[in-house]
């Protein structure tokens, strides 16, 4: 049976080490600034490889290694804060165009084979606390959360020179998933009271968890995706993650960072602007990928957050469909002042989009290292 998943871990790209986690860590908290760190955040979306191998791209270039980059490897510790249990997943329909799943939180779930890279929920577990009462069993403390060899493969990675991870789920993404987008958003102002204790239940599996974890094996950076804007704008606002899930980052962090965990790193599409300054306040200091198109601008916000504040990506991805003077162009402002401040991985902030041609990654590529080298110089 074909897992949904598989499209997506088709679109994986080979990584190679550029950086060990010593040099990363001291470059995203602004200790060192040695040289610029540059990677490709993500890979192409479904369809590009086809595009290029069409534009004579060779086995390496369509698998990426042929491309250079700098930046570590990410090794997550395997271990599970969220969800546990439920069904196996179920493929219920399969077409040429997509397939609907059963998923282990009983969603039906569609992923289109042609465009997206993560399936979507055509339904959803919780709508008030009855339904929440009946699947909270999936976020309580077990030793399922411990997958076999989990503190040996923590330890290799960091002899290795990985950078360890530690993810928790999303307090605002994980609450989507059991919701939905429309009904959570209603929820903080109709069943504030259910996202309280959801939230609660949540924090307290992840500390629960995570206090064993930092206890045995060294970690470097937690970790968090939420997804909770798009270009317009958040979800939600400011007193709303001020009031729900700041408290539940704040819980995590401040027993994480007390065992020498030096990032806390969030990844959200959107505009993220207007939560910034909350977000900061519950402990992130690492955001990604900062797109342009919703208005994340990586100069301004760098002027404005000084070393509070280190970014992931940052670079339009956009740019890479139009011609070598308007790359040129994006390069040009974004990569000096990031160079000169180091707490920057510089990348294209999400999935390089369709309609990308070959010759102009290729172009993009090489004109980025040469304004990178040229700034280092004058380091």
């Amino acid at each position: 049976m074909k897992d949904i998943r598989e499209t997506h871990a088709a679109l994986a790209i080979k990584r190679t080490m550029g950086v060990r986690r010593e040099e990363y860590l001291d470059h995203m908290t602004f200790r060192t600034n040695r040289r610029a760190l540059f990677t490709e955040v993500f890979g192409p979306l479904a369809g590009l490889r086809e595009e290029w191998k069409r534009q004579g791209a060779t086995p390496e270039e369509l698998d990426f290694s042929a491309f250079r980059y700098r930046g570590p490897l990410f090794t997550p510790v395997p271990v599970d804060t969220g969800w546990i249990g439920g069904p196996e997943e179920t493929i219920l329909e399969e077409t040429e165009d997509h397939v609907i799943a059963l998923d282990k939180m009983g969603r039906k779930m569609k992923l289109s084979k042609k465009a997206s890279t993560l399936p979507l929920p055509m339904d959803h577990p919780v709508r008030d606390r009855d339904d929440w009462l009946r699947v909270r069993e999936h976020y309580l403390y077990s030793e399922e959360r411990f997958r076999d060899g989990w503190e040996t493969c923590a330890r290799k990675a960091r002899d290795a020179g990985e950078v360890v991870v530690a993810r928790i789920p999303g307090g605002f993404d994980e609450l989507r998933q059991l919701m939905g987008e429309e009904a959570l958003c209603l929820s903080f102002y109709t069943q504030p009271e259910l996202i309280r204790e959801i939230l609660e239940t949540i924090g307290d599996i992840a500390l629960e968890t995570l206090d064993r974890v930092t206890s045995t094996v060294a970690i470097d950076q937690l970790s968090v995706h939420e997804d909770m804007a798009g270009k317009n704008g958040p979800l939600i606002g400011p007193k709303q993650v001020d009031a729900f899930i700041r408290p539940y980052y704040r819980r995590v962090w401040d027993l994480v960072s007390s065992r020498g965990v030096r990032l806390f790193f969030q990844d959200s599409d959107g505009d993220m602007t207007r939560l910034i300054p909350v977000f900061l306040d519950a402990g992130l200091n690492v955001m990604g990928p900062m797109e342009p198109v919703g208005g994340n601008d990586i100069v301004p916000l760098r002027r404005q957050y000084g070393t509070r504040l280190a970014f992931q990506g940052g670079i339009d991805k956009h740019v890479l469909r139009r011609d070598p003077a308007a790359i040129t162009a994006e390069l040009e402002y974004k990569i000096p002042p990031m160079v000169r401040t180091g707490g920057c991985i510089l990348g294209i902030d999400h999935r390089i989009p369709n309609g990308t041609p070959l010759e102009n990654y290729r172009f993009y590529i090489r004109k980025a290292w040469e304004i990178m080298e040229r700034e280092e110089a004058k380091l």
